[in-house]
Order: structure tokens, then sequence, then C-alpha cells
């Protein structure tokens, strides 16, 4: 099981020096996946927790490409209706072949609603919409047009999503949640691959609450939950270490050492 670690693209903090030391950490530390999230206009619901500057996925990813060698490059995750799906296709395909077959497209439906109306989309057929986009996206790959598969991991935890996943994805890609959440949907649905993105948040005690997020507590539950999702089937697992404040993203030290403790534990284990 490899792991992945989403990067913040977006804050305060952030500008291209850090997002250059945030690859080149993920890179030196071993971790298989560097991901980023996905939004275009930085409406007010948004700016909350991801304000400017926010830093467009592809774009990004295309950068981090020729500055990476290994690492695998993806969106956690796209929201498929801000794009037409033939330029999502387009660039995706693009972006798999410059960076030598290491693009892996994370997607799905979005939760923003003032975003969606500044963008001119429907709030309410956001569903519908990310499926007729997976459709095309499928289509495209289906008729050649693509070079090589770009591997597609549905997120949400829904049961449109669940049933999404199964239709169009190759994992379902679940964002921060509870180990038994994960474990009880997986005994109910047959899933195509799980990649799950979960929290990273080590504490000094032990977190004992029923409704604790994997990947929060100490490093010995961080690994125990590793090997629990590992059990569980999953390919990949996302670290997470940003909580939701964005000035956080002007102390990234705090992050860096908390992927650098459960990298190094983890390597010693697998």
């Amino acid at each position: 099981m490899q792991l992945g670690v989403n990067v913040p693209n977006f804050g305060p903090g952030t500008d291209p020096g850090i997002l250059r030391e945030w690859a080149r950490l993920a890179e030196g530390l071993g971790f298989g996946t560097l991901m980023v999230s996905d939004h275009v206009a930085v409406t007010p619901d948004v700016a909350e927790r991801y304000p400017e500057p926010f830093y467009e996925p592809f774009t990004t990813l295309s950068w981090l490409a020729g500055l990476t060698t290994t690492v695998r490059l993806g969106t956690t995750v796209l929201v498929l209706p801000y794009r037409h799906p033939l330029l999502v296709a387009r660039m995706a395909a693009n972006l798999h072949q410059l960076s030598g077959g290491r693009f892996v497209l994370g997607a799905g439906v979005g939760w923003a609603r003032q975003e969606y109306e500044a963008l001119g989309v429907p709030f309410t057929a956001r569903g519908r919409l990310t499926d007729e986009c997976l459709g095309i996206l499928r289509e495209a790959r289906d008729a050649g047009r693509q070079e090589g598969d770009v591997p597609v991991w549905i997120g949400g935890h829904s049961e449109a999503a669940l049933r999404r996943a199964v239709r169009f994805g190759d994992a379902w890609h679940p964002l921060r949640l509870s180990l038994p959440h994960m474990r009880a949907v997986l005994r109910r649905h047959a899933l195509p691959g799980f990649a799950p993105r979960i929290a990273l948040r080590v504490t000094s005690a032990p977190v004992d609450a029923s409704d604790r997020l994997a990947g929060v507590g100490t490093v010995e539950q961080i690994l125990d939950d590793l090997d629990q999702l590992r059990l569980l089937g999953a390919d990949t697992v996302v670290l997470d270490p940003y909580h939701g404040d964005p000035e956080e993203t002007r102390r990234p030290d705090a992050a860096w050492r908390a992927l650098t403790t459960v990298a190094t534990h983890w390597s010693t284990r697998s």
C-alpha cells in the first residue's frame, strides 16, 4: 500500500516556493502520490476554508510534474461540473502523457453552492452533470482518444457517490471518514478499488472518541489505522494534514513534521 499526501494549493502562506518544497518533501520521503484540491471561483463559502491565492489544479500539477520524477500527481477532488467534459478529458490525457503516466483524476460533485452560482452551473443538477461528464470521459478512453488510461477515483460517500464509483471509477476515494464508517461501506458495496484520503493529526495522548477520524491520534494509532486500511484493501492512502484554518498555510513546518514522522515509521513496518 502506498501513502500519498494532500498538498494545500491555496491560502495566505502558499506560493510557488512553498509548493515546490511540498513536492520535494513528498517525493523525498517516498510518498507515492501528491494531490491538490479544486476550486475555480473563490466565493465567500469557499474562502472561509480555502482562500486565495488558489492555484488551479491542472496548471499546478503540470508545473509540479516538471519538478518531480516518480510521485504520482492527482486531484482530490476535481469538481467535474465546473468544466466542459471534453476539456477535462483533454487536460487529463495531456497531463498524464506529459508526466509519464503519473496522473490520477480524483473526481466529485462539489459542495459550494455560491461557487456553482458564480459559474452559472445549476447546483441541484450537480449529480447528473457529474455522471454525464464521467460517461463522456469513459467514452473518450474507450474510443482510444487517450494514450494510456487515466485512473479515476470517485469521491464522496453518499449512496449516489457509491453507485457512481461502481459505475465509473477505478477506486472509491472517500474523504476524512472514520474507520468504522469506511468498513461498513466496504461491507455493503462491491467497489472497484479503495483509495481513501484521511486526516493527519498527530497527538501526544491517545484519542478515544468513538467518532475519531482515521489518521487522528498518536503515531501508534495512526499506524494502526494504516494497517487496518491496508487490510480493507486500500491501494493508496492519502494523508491530509490541513485542518481547516487558512493560517496553517503560513506554518507548513508542523504538517511537514507530522508527515515525516508517519512516513519514517511506516517505512519500517511495510
